[in-house]
């Protein structure tokens, strides 16, 4: 079992679309619900960190902004692979919003992200490249370290895409970085593998709840 000290948690977002029957649902996505909410009402770390995709209505990741292109496909964007995805968290529309079983009040900082309808972004601590082939930062390092925070948790939705990159970016910024497993969803289980190798290969700890005392 783990004590936290100096510890943030960022929930990953956790909206409509992502869930079953919304338009990118991740697999068993509703399975992490409960487990969420009661980690989040414990209270048990610092600082509590929500992410909000919040996409344009023409976002260039999605599919149906290049002709001939279906969702799923990857095509290199400014140099790098960008996989496009369905419409999804739309800004302002019932699939962008976050889902209702989660206390949101409880959070420190919700930090909206994918807001530039030319880039794409999937950590909360950096956008993804843009045309200048820079990634921006999104100021959640700067905000954690100000807070003293070393210790960064992960959970939420896609465990294979967004959790993922941001607990890369949480690594790469210093933090001693966690994955909690069972409090994450993936795209698809087909991730599970390079997900895993991923973590490894950066540093990231994966846990799962249980090994949590709150």
């Amino acid at each position: 079992m783990m004590s936290l000290a100096k510890s943030a948690l960022i929930v990953v977002d956790i909206q409509t679309d992502f869930l079953p029957g919304g338009a990118l649902a991740c697999y068993q996505a509703d399975s992490i619900l409960k487990g969420v909410k009661d980690l989040v009402d414990a209270q048990y770390f610092d600082y509590h960190i929500a992410t909000q995709d919040w996409h344009p209505a023409h976002h260039i990741s999605f599919a149906s902004q290049h002709e001939g292109k279906k969702a799923f496909d990857t095509i290199s964007l400014y140099g790098h692979p960008q996989v496009l995805w369905p419409d999804h968290c739309i800004k302002g529309t019932v699939g962008a919003a976050l889902d209702p079983t989660i206390n949101w009040d409880n959070m420190d900082l919700i930090l909206r992200k994918g807001c530039h309808p030319q880039v794409d972004s999937y950590s909360a601590f950096q956008e993804n490249f843009n045309q200048k082939g820079e990634r921006p930062t999104t100021g959640l390092a700067g905000y954690l370290k100000e807070k003293e925070v070393k210790n960064v948790y992960t959970v939420g939705l896609a465990r294979d895409v967004c959790v993922l990159w941001t607990a890369q970016g949480a690594k790469e910024q210093g933090f001693n970085t966690f994955l909690i497993w069972d409090l994450c969803a993936p795209v698809t289980p087909d991730h599970d593998e390079i997900t895993r190798q991923l973590c490894q290969e950066h540093g990231i700890q994966i846990i799962h709840v249980a090994d949590i005392r709150y």
